[in-house]
């Protein structure tokens, strides 16, 4: 495989988990991004975290390729991603870092990591039924 080929598929492998991660960065960045719509403002920010933790999750795991043992770097690189998310919006006025927000994200993966160990175990029962 050429030098090039090798950095497309690097790229195509990685972009995405990392380009996740600077946007999560660039936003975690900005001051105080709350509205005025009290308790649904914050519900939605904290399923918007899930959901996208959970995302970074499954990003790394296709990065990783797909195995048992990429599933826990996957969920330990989201986890600790999470937590220097935290440590970072501590430095940003208006915002400040929360444990529970962690927990949060965390649902997020290991909800993602669930959907997706389901998933591929009916895949597999289903394989072994039409084998």
């Amino acid at each position: 495989m050429s030098p090039t080929r090798r950095l497309a598929d690097w790229i195509g492998r990685f972009g995405p988990p990392l380009a996740l991660m600077g946007v999560i960065f660039f936003l975690s960045a900005q001051p105080n991004l709350r509205t005025e719509l009290g308790t649904i403002d914050l519900v939605g920010r904290k399923v918007v975290h899930a959901v996208e933790y959970g995302l970074l999750f499954l990003l790394w795991l296709r990065a990783l390729g797909w195995s048992g043992r990429a599933a826990w770097w996957a969920a330990a690189i989201a986890v600790g991603y999470a937590i220097s998310d935290e440590f970072h919006q501590t430095f940003v006025d208006g915002r400040s870092g929360h444990p529970r927000d962690v927990a949060i994200d965390s649902a997020g993966i290991l909800i993602a990591a669930l959907v997706t160990w389901r998933l591929r175990v009916r895949a597999r029962a289903q394989r072994r039924v039409l084998a």
